[in-house]
């Protein structure tokens, strides 16, 4: 089984490593890339650099895509290379998956039209611009669109996937083996849970760190053809 995920600079790093941890160990015959469109270091919003393992070109198809997000989610969706990447991919493959704001990198390429859809709570919004319903699940299935919300969902999404693929009883063995027991120590982790003024402090926080960006994701869904 082929695994592609998408590396775009400024992608949040959990997005695409907590789930890649997980889907590496769905068994025999399993194959992660990690796909950008040169093999140049990509810089990840925690700092580092991530590695690609292969380019577009090297991987035309895959059995899953996945779209991790990040604060460079628009520059994603304004490359034309890496949509139409995302589309042909996506169009072809068994299962078409996202964490984060991925979900609207894949409604950029056209692949959420009709689905029911996660993404991160801060964006989950811009879902129906591409035509996809947006739901307040920390992962939602729906066909074979399997999508997360926002960072930390991204590896219950990935047992979600895992148990849908090879089983509950394979999916069960893995959280064992990586030792998944979350028990976070502050109930703030949704805005349905943090206070209203911790929610109002971090939108502010957002807004200084990529003023605009909601504008400049409505003005690219308009160029991919969606208003």
């Amino acid at each position: 089984m082929r695994i592609a995920f998408l590396l775009f600079p400024n992608v949040t790093q959990l997005d695409l490593t907590g789930p890649a941890q997980v889907l590496s160990r769905m068994g025999e015959g399993t194959h992660v890339d990690l796909v950008a469109a040169t093999l140049e270091a990509v810089p990840t919003d925690a700092g580092f650099a991530i590695l690609p393992t292969a380019t577009f070109d090297e991987v035309p198809t895959a059995d899953i895509l996945c779209v991790p997000g990040g604060f460079g989610i628009n520059g994603a969706i304004a490359d034309d290379a890496t949509i139409d990447w995302v589309r042909h991919v996506g169009t072809h493959a068994q299962w078409v998956t996202s964490v984060c704001t991925g979900s609207l990198v894949l409604g950029a390429a056209g692949l959420l039209e009709g689905y029911r859809a996660a993404c991160h709570w801060g964006q989950r919004h811009m879902l129906p611009l591409f035509g996809a319903t947006a739901v307040t699940e920390r992962v939602v299935v729906d066909r074979n669109r399997v999508t997360g919300g926002g960072v930390t969902a991204g590896i219950d999404f990935a047992f979600r996937l895992m148990a849908l693929i090879r089983g509950e009883a394979h999916a069960r063995m893995v959280q064992l083996a990586l030792e998944y027991d979350p028990d976070p120590p502050f109930d703030s982790g949704s805005p349905e849970h943090a206070d209203a003024a911790l929610v109002a402090a971090y939108q502010r926080r957002v807004e200084r760190l990529a003023p605009g960006r909601d504008e400049e994701l409505r003005r690219l869904a308009a160029r991919r053809g969606y208003s």
